[in-house]
């Protein structure tokens, strides 16, 4: 078998002529490790990503509940974010598009979210409380054009009070929308709803989709959260959260595109950036195919002055 090898593989089994040098492995293993480890602590200890809590709809009510109850409102009103997105959540729109192609309205509702069923209702639904109990039905009772008045009416109320979690309602025209935003206050200050929108599907805590959606309706509370960590859609920051590995860091291709034209005014520069982002890709993937391209490094040789005692020796 070897004497097969030998006249298949002579190159194999030549021994080697050119050129040696010393090298202990050892050591350069043992020099790498310690020198990696000591900058990775050192770089980590200066420059460590935020170890922040995370947020809740517990934590929201807590620290803004005006806020809260404003947002609230906004969800019974059908004036919120969530409430007029479209696909995959609702029909109210036809959701982002890539120029011709309706990539959005194709895909289809895949999330249901009905943000006055999903984030009030259907968690008041779980109480026990009797001036809940009564407030739902009475909502539950009425017309879908006498819920948007009473629910309008509350909203521009609260809008005109800043500060205010509930407003007195002597004439009747808020309805039972008042008890039902201090019934769901209540109900996230004590953490009952974060566990009632992600279980409401699944009986273990593990999406997140609808509490989420919830907080991004709020300007007030996640607003200013997102722009404190300079996370806002205008601003260039990323965190790679601890625990959450790989991170973000790589989400700065994307960022970099929504801060420059025609992308930063684009109703629709979500899907035009993925496209944009996945075409630069491709061509990362079919550098070695790409006419021109392949020869650059013939044209800008940089691995020659890398290697410059290598070719010196061949010379």
């Amino acid at each position: 078998m070897s004497k097969r090898l030998a006249k298949e593989r002579p190159i194999d089994l030549a021994k080697w002529s050119g050129p040696t040098r010393y090298y202990d492995l050892v050591k350069e293993i043992t020099v790498a490790i310690v020198v990696v480890a000591v900058l990775a602590l050192s770089l980590a200890a200066l420059f460590s990503s935020p170890d922040e809590r995370a947020l809740t709809l517990q934590s929201w009510a807590k620290a803004n509940p005006a806020d809260f109850a404003l947002t609230a409102t906004g969800e019974l009103a059908g004036s919120t974010t969530s409430a007029g997105y479209g696909p995959p959540y609702n029909s109210a729109s036809e959701g982002p598009n890539l120029g011709p192609l309706k990539i959005a309205k194709w895909v289809g509702v895949r999330i249901p979210i009905d943000s006055a069923k999903t984030f009030v209702v259907e968690p008041l639904a779980t109480l026990s409380d009797p001036a809940a109990v009564g407030a739902l039905s009475q909502w539950q009772a009425a017309s879908s054009d006498q819920q948007l008045k009473w629910a309008g009416a509350y909203s521009a109320g609260l809008g005109k009070a800043p500060t205010a979690t509930s407003l007195p309602d002597p004439t009747g025209q808020f309805g039972p929308v008042p008890v039902m935003v201090s019934s769901l206050l209540a109900m996230a200050s004590s953490g009952a709803l974060d566990g009632a929108l992600t279980t409401r599907d699944t009986p273990l805590p593990t999406d997140f989709t609808k509490p989420l959606l919830f907080l991004a309706d709020s300007d007030g509370y996640f607003g200013a959260k997102a722009t404190e960590q300079h996370l806002a859609g205008d601003q260039w920051g990323m965190m790679n959260e601890t625990g959450s590995y790989p991170g973000q860091s790589w989400l700065w291709l994307f960022s970099f595109w929504y801060q420059v034209e025609p992308f930063k005014s684009s109703a629709n520069a979500d899907p035009q950036i993925m496209a944009l982002v996945g075409l630069l890709s491709l061509g990362f993937i079919f550098i070695p195919i790409i006419p021109g391209v392949r020869r650059i490094p013939y044209l800008i040789p940089v691995h020659r002055l890398i290697w410059r005692k290598w070719y010196a020796r061949r010379q």
